[in-house]
């Protein structure tokens, strides 16, 4: 970090203004409201989106999930994964270029302040190649502290929707948040101070995969070069490529999009905002454009095909099943199982007794939630007696709550028998299955032998 050259290509990106950058910074701002103002939010009570992994709760405007809705999760993960796939097919690394966070923290923080503080590219690269002095090691230094400031500000903000925005920003989180805020500072700052664009080029996933989801139709940026080449003296007549070379300057990947489709390329469109300044004022075009491969090679181009058809069929069966789940969704949890240790016992009265234990939770939490009753209710098992206490649940409350179920000996004749229990609430109901265990048909001898 100390010295630029020798131990890696250092990228000095101009700065370029233009329409697509406009679109992207407006971009960036929607992406910091809400990650900023999001976890100060609160409904019902709770903050709008937090994951309490202490708890294993997510609280998401206005609900609780638990861990009985992996299944919404699993629903979430997979429309992510298809919406990715099915934008990419279609506009190319859109994530990259507007919504990917290592994009949106180089653009709107780290890259303003080192032009703040070292001034432009040229400028930057002219002091970086000259000896160390005293302005330059104060400029270093001012810069890589207002990294660390950033640092920790974004790792603070990331932590909010784990530890409780007020919590956290007010010292009163523990020591585990507090030392992920820490480990979260050090990793952005070393990012944000030397990593920076290699995490596209050498760690992220996406860019490896990109090649895959993309075709010949697919919408992606590109050198013209039917219009650009050759390049030439009398280039700026015939609005072919001058070779000014400011596509390459601009580009935050440090490559030359006139080599063709790269897979360190993240879709910012600066070359063609960068192309664009230059060309309108000859007079001519951008070369480098918005478009498919197709397009550029005179072919047409099928927007919808097979795979983009299979991909929008499983974004709309996900959302229809992830709507069908949310409504069919009942806001308490309960569960039974068998008191351990505890099989079946044979009471003085003649009975069987098995003992169970219920876990029961409510998972509401506005603010006009109230406590209710819940009724238990026994089915499979005919005449059998339900010992229970009253059990009124208050919003966000859980319990684990002891069941006797009683039956005459004479009336059981299998040692396992099938049981359900309704759990009814104002909420809606839940249906659980257990068994009741007895002697069968010995029971009635093995009560002889305890009289004797």
């Amino acid at each position: 970090m100390l010295r630029f050259q020798g131990t890696r290509n250092w990228v000095y990106p101009l700065w370029i203004d233009g329409r697509f950058q406009r679109l992207r910074r407006w971009a960036f701002l929607a992406l910091h409201l809400i990650l900023f103002l999001t976890p100060w939010i609160s409904i019902g009570g709770n903050q709008a989106l937090r994951f309490d992994l202490q708890e294993r709760r997510l609280y998401a405007f206005g609900a609780i999930f638990t861990a009985s809705d992996t299944l919404l999760l699993l629903f979430l993960l997979l429309f992510l994964a298809f919406s990715l796939f099915f934008f990419t097919s279609l506009y190319g690394r859109l994530w990259c270029g507007y919504a990917c966070p290592q994009t949106v923290f180089l653009e709107a923080w780290v890259r303003p302040i080192e032009r703040w503080l070292e001034g432009e590219r040229a400028t930057r690269m002219r002091r970086d190649q000259g000896p160390w002095t005293a302005g330059r090691a104060l400029r270093k230094a001012a810069k890589w502290a207002l990294f660390l400031v950033a640092a920790f500000i974004v790792s603070m903000a990331f932590m909010s929707y784990f530890a409780g925005a007020r919590e956290l920003w007010t010292g009163r989180a523990g020591p585990v948040e507090y030392t992920l805020v820490g480990i979260f500072t050090v990793a952005w700052f070393w990012d944000f101070a030397w990593f920076r664009e290699q995490f596209c080029n050498f760690l992220c996933p996406y860019a490896r995969f990109q090649s895959v989801l993309q075709d010949p139709d697919t919408l992606t940026i590109s050198y013209d070069p039917a219009r650009g080449e050759p390049r030439g003296a009398d280039a700026k007549k015939s609005g072919r490529c001058i070779d000014c070379k400011k596509c390459v300057v601009v580009c935050p990947a440090g490559i030359d999009i006139r080599n063709g489709f790269q897979l360190e390329c993240i879709g910012c469109a600066a070359c063609i905002d960068a192309c664009d300044s230059v060309m309108t004022r000859l007079g001519h075009r951008s070369l480098v454009v918005y478009g498919t491969l197709n397009q550029l090679q005179g072919k047409p181009t099928r927007r919808l095909q097979v795979r983009t058809v299979v991909y929008a069929a499983l974004l709309l069966a996900l959302a229809v099943a992830t709507g069908a789940v949310l409504a069919t969704r009942v806001p308490f949890e309960a569960s039974v199982g068998r008191a351990p240790g505890s099989l079946y016992t044979l009471d003085d009265d003649g009975r069987v007794r098995n003992t169970f234990l219920l876990r029961i939770a409510n998972n509401t939490a506005s603010a006009d939630s109230v406590a209710f009753q819940l009724a238990l209710e026994l089915e499979g098992l005919p005449d059998a007696e339900l010992i229970a206490p009253e059990v009124k649940l208050a919003p966000e409350e859980g319990r684990l709550v002891p069941l006797v179920v009683r039956v005459r000996a004479h009336d059981v004749v299998a040692r396992t028998i099938p049981l359900r229990l309704r759990v009814r609430s104002p909420l809606g109901e839940r249906v659980l299955a257990t068994t009741f265990k007895s002697g069968g048909e010995s029971g009635e001898e093995e009560r002889a032998r305890a009289e004797h």
